[in-house]
């Protein structure tokens, strides 16, 4: 019982843990956070440098001064609890053969205050992944660990500079470790490993890659569309907020190069993590920190049609609604919106945030025997597979299930292993469809391996009990009318979970916790997603999965955290932002 209770709410900590090292890796230079005096550069957007074509972009403030230099400072040392809390991410400048980096002495005396970084194609995007980790976990890096090259990633990083001879003296020391040699493109001079790693500076910009990616910057300086200049990524770097520290720029469908089905671990991972948060939107999230919270600003480019699925961070009012039904003692409650329309997307999307966390603890310590047949891994598959079944890409899934299916929520509530309680539940619209889904769900768990039966819970039309590979507790699925009069189904964690779905003794529609999450999004935005930290902390301490090694090392991190709130709304103009706010633990001192 007390693992499967794990398993929705790790999907969003472990959404926002990828989130965070996706959008934090560019904070490479906040180590020049304890320079005292202003730092001079071209004040240029490294995006103005970078082809209009690329799937996914980084940028940041590196060199922050002010308020958001305090603000970034506060907000890193509550997470690491260290002085200088982002010192261990100049490893995302460690090229092989390099020797360790000393900022102070390699890197202050010619960056600039922006930097940047890009991809030309998610494909292999799981090395960047692993690079970034290290750096914002910890760990060696080494030369197989750098991702930018012939057989690696394609893409660049690209720098400002305050000192440009400076700059290229750096870069030639770092070519000639990596044993690099001359080379030229278009009177630009660079130099290139064997392996394909490149090294050159292009205007004022000091420029480290895949030698495709160095010479793609070559091509937009010298004239070729620049993603600075193009109409979506305007359009939404306008509408940031000010306090942004730094943003990431995605358009998954922008490069014929990416294939989301290429390989457990590899593209699927970034591009599905991606199409879960916006699916084939442009989108632009912005970091904003502050001393008692870190504040990520999704802004996707809506269609305005209404009609297709947005992903996760949809501004769709139904989602809202959805948590508002779900019980009001949840710990963890998450609303969906149309689930007949984005249930397959956001189904796939998790099942990509499982191969993340398994690459991530690749290098991991061996499970201990204790853990041994129980993992975070398996939980999280195993509540997934009746999912799978009901959101597959079939014409008989579609008829059979999605084509009934309105919002959907997920929820965990209870204070200890005996008394957890969650589950999925989903708003029918035509009970008699989603009463024949209970059977039809049985028989497709049976023939993937697992076993059910019928049983008869009070309240309901038909029920079944199923046991799946994964999970130490039977999940009951049930369809019933709620006390709303509402028919909802529900996939639970025991019977119990299944009454408190359709008639729970109060909603988080009144609770305290949904008016201090709204409270914390501000700009009228309404909960479609809370998670309190201590509840999650604790129960994976009481079963042991906290030394699970898919999310062992996150927990120091998670130890900071005090809630998460999350919701959308429009901002007129043709676009939405959905808003994810995460509170920090206060330190005397």
């Amino acid at each position: 019982m007390p693992a499967v209770r794990t398993s929705p709410r790790r999907l969003h900590t472990t959404l926002l843990a990828l989130a965070a090292i996706v959008a934090m890796p560019i904070l490479a230079a906040l180590a020049g956070c304890g320079s005292s005096s202003p730092v001079l550069g071209t004040a240029a957007d490294p995006a103005g440098a970078i082809p209009a074509s690329v799937p996914l972009y980084a940028g940041a403030t590196v060199r922050p001064d002010g308020a958001l230099k305090t603000d970034a400072l506060a907000a890193g040392r509550t997470l690491t609890h260290e002085t200088d809390p982002y010192l261990r991410l100049l490893a995302a400048l460690q090229t092989p053969g390099s020797p360790t980096l000393d900022f102070n002495r390699d890197v202050a005396p010619w960056l600039g205050p922006h930097a940047g970084i890009f991809l030309s194609s998610l494909d292999g995007s799981s090395r960047l992944l692993s690079l970034l980790e290290q750096g914002i976990l910890g760990g060696s890096s080494t030369a197989s660990s750098w991702p930018f090259g012939a057989h690696g990633v394609q893409g660049a990083i690209v720098l400002d500079t305050s000192d440009v001879a400076r700059a290229r003296s750096f870069l030639t020391s770092q070519a000639n470790h990596s044993g690099a040699h001359a080379a030229g493109y278009r009177g630009v001079a660079y130099q290139v490993t064997s392996g394909g790693v490149a090294f050159g500076v292009v205007g004022r910009f000091a420029v480290i890659g895949s030698e495709a990616g160095l010479r793609s910057v070559i091509d937009t300086t010298l004239g070729g569309p620049s993603l600075a200049q193009a109409a979506g990524y305007a359009k939404l770097l306008a509408a940031a907020p000010t306090a942004t520290l730094a943003h990431i720029y995605t358009h998954p469908g922008a490069s014929s190069g990416s294939s989301p089905a290429s390989g457990a671990g590899g593209a699927s991972g970034l591009s599905g993590l991606l199409g879960l948060l916006a699916s084939t939107h442009a989108a632009n999230i912005s970091l904003v920190p502050s001393t008692t919270s870190l504040t990520l600003d999704a802004d996707v480019l809506s269609s305005g049609s209404g009609t297709e699925a947005g992903g996760l961070l949809s501004a769709d009012s139904a989602s809202a609604q959805a948590l508002g039904e779900l019980p009001g003692e949840s710990w963890l409650a998450v609303g969906l919106g149309n689930a007949g329309a984005t249930l397959g997307a956001d189904v796939e999307g998790l099942s990509s945030l499982t191969s993340l966390g398994s690459t991530a603890s690749a290098n991991g310590p061996p499970e201990s025997p204790a853990a041994a047949g129980f993992s975070v891994k398996g939980v999280l598959e195993g509540m997934l597979a009746p999912l799978d079944a009901l959101s597959a890409n079939s014409a008989e899934a579609k008829r059979a299930f999605q084509s009934w299916m309105g919002p959907a929520g997920l929820f965990a509530s209870g204070s200890g292993v005996t008394d957890l309680r969650g589950g999925v539940v989903i708003a029918s619209r035509n009970p008699a469809g989603s009463r024949a889904a209970v059977a039809k769900l049985a028989v497709l768990l049976n023939k993937a391996g697992g076993s059910t039966q019928s049983i008869s819970i009070q309240g309901t039309d038909a029920a079944i009990s199923a046991r799946v590979s994964g999970l130490p507790v039977e999940l009951d699925i049930a369809d019933g009318r709620a006390a709303s009069g509402q028919t909802k189904f529900v996939i639970g964690l025991g019977e119990a979970s299944v009454r408190d779905a359709l008639d729970p003794s109060s909603t988080l529609s009144t609770s305290a916790s949904s008016s201090a999450a709204a409270s914390a999004l501000g700009e009228g935005a309404q909960p479609s997603l809370t998670v309190d930290f201590p509840s999650l902390l604790g129960l994976l301490e009481g079963v042991g999965l906290s030394e699970d090694p898919t999310i062992s090392k996150f927990v120091p991190y998670l130890r900071t955290f005090t809630t998460l709130a999350g919701g959308g709304h429009s901002l007129g103009g043709g676009i939405d932002r959905f808003r994810l706010v995460l509170g920090l633990q206060q330190t005397s001192g």
